[in-house]
C-alpha cells in the first residue's frame, strides 16, 4: 500500500521551504536596482504562502489528518495541539509579513528593520512546524492509519495542487507561477540573481 498524502505532504513543504529560503535570500541582497522586481516577487511569495499552505494545506492538515492520528496514537495529543496552535496563528503572521513588506516598499528603509526581523522569525517558526509535522506525526501516520484512512487523505490532498509545481498545476496559478518562478533567483526560481544592496 502507498502513503501517497505522506509524499505530498512532504513535497509541499519542499516547495514552502523553497520559498522561505529564497525569501531569507532576497531580503539578504536587498533590493538594489531593482526595487520593482524585489517588491513584486517578495509580495508573490507571501501571496503564495498566504494562499496554499494557509487557506489549504493547513486545513487538510488540522481536518482531515490530525483527527485520524488523534485516534490511533493519542500520545501525540500536546504535539497536536501545539501545530494546531500555530496553524491558528500562521495565517495572522503572514499577513503581518504582507504589511511589514508594503510599509517597507512605500514608507522606505525606515521599515526595513522592523520587517527583516519579522520575516526571520517566520521563517524559523515555519520550519520548525514542517519539522515536527514531518518527524513527529506523520511516521505514526504511516505506520498506523488503515488503507480507509489514507483513501480519504489521498482524496483530500490532491483535491487541491501545489501552485508551484509543475504537475497538475491548476490554471489560475499560472500567473502566480511565472512570477515566483521565472522571476525569483534560486533555489526558488530560474530568475538571474538580485544585485547587491
Amino acid at each position: 500500500m502507498t502513503h501517497d498524502t505522506t509524499q505530498s505532504i512532504r513535497e509541499q513543504h519542499s516547495s514552502l521551504a523553497a520559498v522561505l529560503r529564497s525569501l531569507t535570500m532576497m531580503i539578504a541582497h536587498g533590493p538594489a536596482d531593482e526595487p520593482d522586481r524585489f517588491f513584486d516577487v517578495m509580495r508573490a511569495m507571501l501571496f503564495y504562502i498566504d494562499e496554499f499552505p494557509e487557506r489549504l494545506h493547513h486545513p487538510r492538515e488540522s481536518n482531515v489528518l490530525f483527527p485520524r492520528v488523534l485516534k490511533v496514537a493519542p500520545q501525540l495529543m500536546n504535539v497536536i495541539e501545539a501545530l494546531e496552535h500555530d496553524h491558528l496563528a500562521g495565517e495572522q503572521r503572514v499577513r503581518d509579513l504582507q504589511h511589514l513588506l508594503l510599509a517597507w516598499e512605500l514608507l522606505g528603509e525606515s521599515r526595513r528593520q522592523a520587517f527583516e526581523q519579522a520575516a526571520a522569525q517566520y521563517v524559523r517558526f515555519y520550519l520548525d512546524h514542517m519539522r515536527v509535522e514531518e518527524t513527529e506525526v506523520l511516521p505514526l501516520a504511516k505506520q498506523l492509519l488503515s488503507p480507509e484512512d489514507w483513501a480519504q487523505l489521498n482524496a483530500a490532498f490532491d483535491a487541491d495542487p501545489d501552485p508551484l509545481t509543475t504537475v497538475n498545476r491548476q490554471p489560475i496559478y499560472d500567473r502566480l507561477f511565472s512570477r515566483i518562478v521565472l522571476a525569483a533567483p534560486s533555489p526558488v526560481g530560474v530568475g538571474p540573481a538580485f544585485g547587491r544592496a
